[in-house]
C-alpha cells in the first residue's frame, strides 16, 4: 500500500486529516508513528475551529522536522524551511483555491449547522480525502520523500 492509499486509510479509520499526512511521513523523519499521531491531534478540521487545513498543518509539520533549524543561529536551515512551507501553500492553493478548511469545505465546521452540513454532504468522505492526498503529493514533491 503506497503512502496516499495508507493515508487515506487512517482517515478513514477516523483519525483527523492532520494525523493522516504527519503520520504517513513519521518513520523518515525519526517519529514514531504514536507521537506523530499524538502531536498532529489538535490540528483536524483547521484546530477544529475551520481555520488552517489540518492536511495543511500536517504538511507543514512535516516540512518543520525534515528542513526546520535545530539552533536558532541556523539562518540557512530557517529560510530553507520558509521557502518549502511557501512553495507548499502556494501549490495547495494552486490545486484547491485556498488553505481554510471552511473555504474548503463551504461550511464552517466548527459550528453545529457547518457540522451538519458537512455531515449531510458526507464533505468529510468526498472531499477531505483529496486534500490528504494532495498534501502528500505536495510533500512528495517538494521534499523528496
Amino acid at each position: 500500500m503506497n503512502k496516499k492509499d495508507y493515508a487515506i486509510s487512517c482517515f478513514n479509520k477516523g483519525f483527523n486529516c492532520s494525523q493522516a499526512v504527519l503520520s504517513m511521513f513519521s518513520k523518515e523523519l525519526g517519529l514514531s508513528s504514536e507521537i506523530a499521531l499524538k502531536i498532529s491531534c489538535g490540528f483536524g478540521g483547521g484546530m477544529k475551529q475551520g481555520e488552517t487545513c489540518g492536511a495543511v498543518t500536517g504538511a507543514l509539520m512535516v516540512i518543520g522536522l525534515k528542513y526546520g533549524p535545530k539552533d536558532p543561529e541556523d539562518k540557512l536551515a530557517k529560510e530553507k524551511t520558509y521557502t518549502l512551507i511557501e512553495e507548499f501553500l502556494k501549490k495547495f492553493r494552486l490545486r484547491n483555491g485556498s488553505v481554510i478548511c471552511k473555504e474548503l469545505l463551504e461550511c464552517d465546521i466548527s459550528t453545529e449547522e457547518g457540522m451538519r452540513i458537512a455531515e449531510e454532504k458526507e464533505l468529510f468522505v468526498t472531499q477531505c480525502p483529496k486534500f490528504v492526498v494532495d498534501a502528500i503529493e505536495i510533500i512528495e514533491e517538494i521534499c523528496n520523500l
